[in-house]
């Protein structure tokens, strides 16, 4: 098949592409920028030079091809409304194209946050609250299932990470403790953060692509819930800077999100599609950060 990617040259699409096309699919990649544009290229990729907002090239990217894989977000979080809605209008563009086709539309989410317990793929993300408009935005994107669109949603942890402690939410906590000297936690710690290896992230994608029916859920995490404690130590020990209990302020905007104990399980996932996990844990992965 012909699969179109957006986000083809980001952390997630740079695992998620090399599957692909072992798995015999010649893929179209969306680029924004030369430098994107010349990475894919380098890997046998053809190239989209578009953007997120560009809603006609998306629209006939999507028509051409045989499925979609949309990993692509406007990660400013100063204006999360603002990337919420331009995720809705490109999503609301590709799948138009899809509508009827019966093609495959594989979407980028994230766990939910059910108090209480560790969520599951039954569970839907909440809408409302800051993260609601993207969840909204799966919701929909599930519906379109009655419309003929083979869509499924992966949801993905706080962080997906490669063997070195690069990407997602726990980077950035390593981000700020070189920043500020200090490896912060928020608490007693004691919230945990499910995650997974970016490698195993972008398996989980190909399954949902390749046989999952309309309106699934999948979830691609590999730990079910790492406390932030034990992540702060672990960065600490690798950055060589103390460990100490912070004020949610400290973490910027993940401030708000460290003092809630969210964990996931991808159990169903397993059961159902045989996605199982092998790539390195989050804990090890932190070991290998630089300390530059």
């Amino acid at each position: 098949m012909k699969i179109f990617v957006t986000g083809a040259s980001g952390h997630i699409g740079s695992a998620v592409v090399p599957l692909l096309q072992a798995a015999g699919h010649d893929v179209l990649g969306l680029a924004r920028s030369d430098a994107s544009a010349a990475a894919l290229e380098g890997r046998g990729v053809d190239v989209l030079r578009a953007d997120l907002a560009d809603l006609d090239a998306l629209r006939g990217a999507a028509a051409g091809s045989d499925g979609v894989v949309h990993l692509a977000f406007v990660h400013d979080f100063t204006d999360f409304d603002g990337a919420a809605a331009t995720d809705r209008a490109a999503v609301e563009a590709m799948s138009s194209a899809l509508v009827g086709t019966g093609r495959p539309f594989v979407c980028a989410s994230g766990t939910p946050v059910i108090p209480g317990r560790v969520a599951t793929e039954e569970d839907l993300p909440a809408v409302g609250g800051s993260l609601g408009a993207r969840a909204e935005t799966g919701r929909a994107l599930l519906a379109l299932a009655d419309q003929g669109v083979r869509s499924s949603l992966v949801g993905l942890p706080r962080t997906v990470h490669d063997d070195h402690g690069n990407g997602g939410f726990a980077a950035g906590l390593a981000a700020m403790a070189r920043r500020s000297g200090v490896s912060g936690y928020v608490g007693d710690g004691t919230a945990r953060w499910p995650a997974v290896h970016v490698d195993d992230a972008a398996a989980a994608f190909v399954v949902a692509l390749e046989r999952a029916p309309g309106g699934s859920v999948l979830h691609a995490v590999g730990e079910e819930g790492v406390t932030l404690l034990d992540t702060a130590t672990a960065i600490g020990r690798a950055l060589d800077v103390p460990v100490r209990p912070v004020e949610p302020e400290q973490l910027g905007f993940l401030g708000s999100l460290a003092g809630i104990d969210q964990p996931a399980s991808a159990a169903l996932t397993r059961e159902r599609y045989g996605w199982e996990p092998g790539g390195r844990g989050l804990l090890e992965s932190l070991a290998g950060l630089a300390r530059a």
